[in-house]
């Protein structure tokens, strides 16, 4: 009999390898545990505070109080760290956003209080002055409403410099502002700080799919001005190359789904520690289609995350951590 040594059917069977789940298993190409899990958590002054967000089912805004008793959990659930989004009262907004770099503000006292009773879980801090402005911008504006992108980076870092020096592992700046990653490596060296992470969020565009978690007056209409157009990818490269060469140790696209294309290409030219967001809309969307029996929640939000470590994400920021960390525990 002759021997069949084609790739081309019938030599080869695709299904084959796909018949029994022992096998589907070890020849899984891409694997999602735990450790690729981060859990964005919005922060807001007072005590004994969880606030329902409508659009977000399943997601609080927390009071320190509540938070610390949360992270218990997450730690217990083996996530590594979590990225902390603060809301800000209107009495502290401002023009010139002084509060976002206030060292008994909001986020360096959440910073304090998590490393003191968490010390092993990563903190990661958003560093941007939208939740800071009256307005709602990223960043400064003259007379005209212009940003000013010089003076808007003198205050992100500040406020970079105070979240590390009370205690964030990582400073993730999402402003999108030219020049921030530099001036930031460069504080944090002079101040000593030279453990502290930087994560730039390189490639986030202004897309309606971040509006359900916004803290903010603007749209993404309006943030287009420093966010990027969702038609283009070249420019995604560009900006990631950009900031790594200025001093990022890793990098963020944001929003996730819609954006895999842009994961996919950024990992595979630039090699770096690459994250994705996938973002409130994306967590909206699928939480709609569990609550109505549209989708099985279990099986869809594994399969979404996987998507990413498919396209090549080493961490994966998601409303879904804490879901996914028990479901992943319990196959």
């Amino acid at each position: 009999m002759t021997a069949i040594v084609s790739r081309a059917f019938p030599g080869t069977r695709m299904h084959r390898m796909r018949h029994d789940d022992f096998s589907r298993r070890m020849m899984r190409e891409s694997t999602l545990t735990v450790d690729d899990l981060i859990l964005p958590v919005f922060i807001q002054e007072g005590d004994n505070r969880r606030d329902d967000i409508p659009s977000m089912p399943g997601v609080e805004r927390l009071s320190i109080d509540q938070l610390l008793q949360d992270a218990g959990e997450l730690v217990a659930l083996g996530i590594p760290a979590i990225l902390l989004l603060p809301v800000i009262d209107a009495d502290h907004k401002s023009e010139l956003a002084e509060e976002a770099y206030n060292a008994s503000g909001l986020m360096p006292r959440a910073l304090r209080a998590l490393k003191a009773a968490y010390p092993t879980l990563g903190l990661i801090t958003d560093i941007s002055l939208d939740p800071y402005t009256v307005h709602g911008q990223d960043g400064i504006l003259d007379a005209q409403g212009r940003i000013l992108n010089d003076r808007t980076v003198e205050t992100l870092t500040k406020q970079a410099l105070s979240h590390a020096e009370a205690g964030a592992d990582y400073v993730s700046p999402s402003d999108m502002m030219d020049g921030h990653i530099l001036a930031i490596r460069e504080i944090l060296e002079a101040e000593g700080l030279t453990h502290t992470r930087l994560l730039s969020c390189s490639a986030r565009y202004a897309s309606y799919y971040d509006t359900p978690a916004l803290n903010t007056d603007s749209s993404p209409a309006e943030r287009s001005i420093c966010q990027m157009d969702p038609a283009n990818g070249d420019e995604a490269l560009h900006e990631s190359a950009m900031d790594i060469a200025e001093g990022a140790d890793a990098i963020m696209i944001k929003p996730g789904m819609p954006y895999l294309d842009v994961l996919y290409r950024v990992k595979q030219e630039l090699r770096v520690p690459t994250f994705v967001y996938q973002v409130s809309g994306e967590y909206a969307m699928h939480r709609a289609a569990f609550i109505n029996g549209w989708l099985d929640e279990k099986t869809v939000i594994l399969e979404s995350l996987r998507c990413f470590k498919r396209a090549g994400a080493d961490g994966i920021v998601t409303w879904f951590a804490r879901q996914a960390a028990r479901i992943l525990r319990e196959t």
